[in-house]
């Protein structure tokens, strides 16, 4: 994935209220629901609605979209191309264009939005980072519990990979509030072994 920033995947909010849009996957997961606007994607939310797709060299695994309203903006539509590529074919997920942003987490320049921006940019496809290596690589190694918290806040799961963050014990550590850790699990074995075909 190229070098990028928050702030440059983020459009500028304007002095209107957004009109948000919401689009349905089925994936491996279950049902992810894409939420954002024309100026980019607000939430990404797994609903944890089945279990986990079980994984065989066989069967590809799809994302298929359920539900979308008639129009969608292009930004909602690279969301939803980069998902379908990252179950379907995830080794090509990092060469495309991520969607921009448009939830005030990500804007400015507090802890969680540079932790988030700094997980984004230098945590790759397939590989893990500590809490404590990810406060020390956002400029401040004795904020791990903040780094924690900013994880929780991660507006668009998936998009921003918080499911790379794991303990310095190498245990997985919580997702989703410690509601998805099976998750999360699911989600790094994917990206192991789809990462080594």
């Amino acid at each position: 994935m190229k070098k990028t920033s928050i702030g440059s995947e983020m459009k500028k909010q304007g002095e209107s209220r957004c009109t948000q849009k919401t689009i349905s996957l089925l994936s491996p997961l279950g049902t992810i629901q894409v939420s954002g606007c024309e100026n980019g994607v607000h939430t990404i939310q797994i609903l944890m609605d089945v279990a986990p797709a079980e994984r065989s060299s066989e069967a590809p695994l799809s994302c298929a979209v359920t539900d979308s309203p008639a129009e969608t903006s292009p930004e909602m539509q690279r969301c939803v191309e980069w998902l379908q590529a990252y179950f379907t074919e995830p080794q090509t997920a990092g060469s495309l264009p991520l969607p921009a942003f448009h939830h005030p987490t990500l804007q400015g320049d507090a802890f969680t939005s540079r932790v988030l921006q700094v997980l984004l940019r230098d945590v790759k496809f397939g590989e893990t980072v500590s809490y404590k290596r990810l406060a020390e690589m956002a400029g401040n190694p004795r904020a791990v519990r903040a780094v924690g918290g900013a994880m929780r806040r991660n507006p668009v799961p998936l998009l921003i990979p918080c499911h790379r963050v794991i303990s310095s014990s190498g245990q997985s550590g919580p997702y989703m509030s410690g509601r998805g850790d099976h998750l999360k699990q699911w989600l790094l074995t994917h990206e192991r072994q789809r990462g080594e075909g």
